[in-house]
Formats: C-alpha cells, structure tokens, sequence
C-alpha cells in the first residue's frame, strides 16, 4: 500500500517514525517526511519557519510544495496528514476536490478548539478520519463527525517515568526551542538563570544543527553541558527551563518539573493574541485544567520572561505537587495512539 505523507514538523515525524513500526512492511511513504523514513520530495531543513511573518515570506515555496503534494496524490492509495494546519488543511481540500473518493486521515489535528472554530465543519467534510490525541477535543465536534480519540503519541515514545524526586535540584536542562528565533531570543536570559543557580546545567540542543548553527545561536556554551536526547536529559534533570512546544508536554509526562517561557516576535504575538482565545499557551497546562481547578507548571510570555521572574518560580515551586499531577496527565491521556492509527490505515479496526 502507497500512504501519502504531509509531515513537515520535527514532532510529526518523530511520531511517524513511531507508526512506520506499527505498520506492515508493504506500506511504502511518498510526500514529505524525514529522510529516515523514505524519499522525501523535500528537505525538512528548508521548511523551518517561526510565526506568521517568516510564514508569509515563504508563501509562493509552499503553494508550489502544496501543488506537488496534490498531484502526487494520484499514485497513493490513502493520505495521512500529521500537524501543519496552515499546508495540510489546504492540502486536504485540493486533493478532496480532485479525488473526491481518496481517503484522507488527518492525525494529530488542528487546534481548531483553540482558533478558528470555523474550520471545524470544514474538517468534517474534508477528512474521512479525525484521529485525536487530545482527549477533550471531540467535544468541540458535531455528534456525527468521523472524530476518534485514539490516544497520545508521546506515551508511544516516552519509556521513562519518574515515580519519585530527590530532595534537592542538582541538575537543571534548558531547552531554548527548535528555531532559530526562538534560541536567539531565549539564551541570553536562560545563561543568567544558570549562572545564578550554581548548579550543573545541561543545554538540550537539536541534532541536526551544525557546528555553524550551534556557534551562531548559542555562543560560546559556557558553563553548559551538551545533549541531544531530550527525553533522556529531562529523565535524569531535577528541573527544566523549556520553551513552549512539544517539549513541555514531554517533561509533564515524564515528570521533571519545568517552568514554559515564550518571546514571540511583535507582531507574530499580536497576531496571535487577537486570534486565540486560551489562558494557556502550553498544551499540558491546557490538558490538565481541563480536570483540574489549577495550574499545572507555570508560564512566562513576551516581556514577563526574565531571569528574576524565572529564578523566584523556581524557588517558589513545588515539585512535589507538579510529580503528583503529571502521574494524573498521564492516566488522562490513557495510552499511546500508534496502534490505532496504524490500524485506521490497514483497515484493521482494532480502535
């Protein structure tokens, strides 16, 4: 079987990566996806973007990718679309209208709950099945949408759970982000964070970055130790400093406990504020008041994130509290989505 794949995110694929072992060895992937999978038509490279502003500027590239994805669609038996809103919605319509009979699955879906609620009916006449990973979110869809909550991708990946905290922080990671805005503008503070705290502070940088890349966004690393195996590095911490993303959905479920910060550009954050209407910005504090009267770790944005303001909440945190709740998450999310996913594309029905 030929599975056309949209996956642009490094998280998407690290979830596909997860789903290609529960499928047979038949399926084959064409589209956009890493190259680890497969051939992917693209370089995952030159999709990096930051909000709405380096989006806009890369316009005329991914109308064309979109373009391609479409006529690639005639050679596939199914597509699965995973994350990316902004290209696979649009994606989804094109190949719809020209394949009306071709059998979409949209996995991991838009966080149209959160924004652009019109898109939901546009979602129930364009996909054949909304697989969830957010437990809640069906509710936001009509009685008789093709939605499933198929479970959480991360509990496919994450081995390790903290069932207990030492008594005192020794070790604290920093995860400044997978863009580049995002680091250039989050190292600064998180460098005094470590220099005031004193004790052994580990920098979570991605693989894929070169020498070139590491010196230009990081500088020098004084004072830092290196990795890049995130999940492990947050096992083995005390405590994290995380931009918001992924990654602080992983430190919840493992339970090391965190605070998010976030700088966004201007005019990305205006944007942004004007058309998402939640109290939270990460995604584990959003899960977790969806049955909780609290926080679940708290958040810094734009102006509030500062080296006193995250050194007074880590002094102030209780860490005790935080590995009690991230147990309660993770029974919320019940178990990994994988299987069921792989399942909806061998027509196996096991969910």
């Amino acid at each position: 079987m030929k599975v056309l794949v949209s996956a642009l995110e490094h998280s998407a694929n690290m979830h596909l990566k997860s789903l290609k072992k529960e499928l047979s060895d038949e399926t084959e992937f064409i589209g956009i996806f890493d190259s680890d999978l497969g051939d992917s038509i693209v370089d995952l490279r030159s999709l990096a973007i930051m909000g709405f502003v380096d989006a806009i500027k890369k316009l005329r590239y991914f109308f064309k990718l979109n373009a391609q994805m479409v006529d690639l669609a005639q050679d596939a038996d199914k597509v699965l679309l995973i994350d990316s809103s902004g290209f696979n919605l649009p994606l989804a319509k094109k190949i719809k209208k020209r394949y009306p009979n071709k059998e979409i699955i949209y996995y991991i879906l838009p966080q149209a709950w959160a924004w652009k609620k019109k898109r939901i009916p546009v979602l129930e006449r364009t996909i054949d099945h909304l697989a969830s990973i957010l437990p809640f979110e069906k509710n936001y869809y009509s009685k008789n949408a093709p939605i499933t909550y198929v479970g959480h991708p991360l509990l496919d990946i994450i081995k390790e759970f903290k069932q207990e905290l030492s008594s005192n922080v020794k070790s604290v990671a920093f995860m400044p982000g997978s863009r580049k805005g995002e680091i250039k503008k989050l190292m600064p503070i998180f460098e005094k964070v470590s220099r005031k705290l004193g004790v052994e502070s580990t920098i979570i940088i991605p693989k894929h970055f070169t020498k070139e890349d590491i010196k230009e966004l990081y500088g020098t690393l004084s004072g830092f130790k290196i990795a890049h195996d995130a999940h492990k590095t947050l096992y083995e911490a005390d405590f994290a400093f995380i931009c918001s993303g992924t990654a602080t959905l992983e430190a919840a479920l493992i339970g090391t406990p965190f605070v998010l910060s976030y700088i966004a550009k201007p005019l990305d954050y205006f944007i942004a504020s004007k058309l998402v209407k939640l109290s939270h910005i990460g995604l584990s504090n959003i899960m977790f008041t969806q049955f909780n009267d609290r926080d679940l770790h708290p958040e810094f944005i734009q102006e509030d994130v500062t080296a006193d303001n995250l050194i007074k909440a880590f002094n102030e945190y209780d860490r005790s509290t935080f590995l009690d709740d991230s147990k309660s998450l993770r029974a919320y999310l019940k178990h990994g989505s994988s299987k069921n996913i792989a399942a909806i594309i061998e027509d196996k029905n096991e969910n």
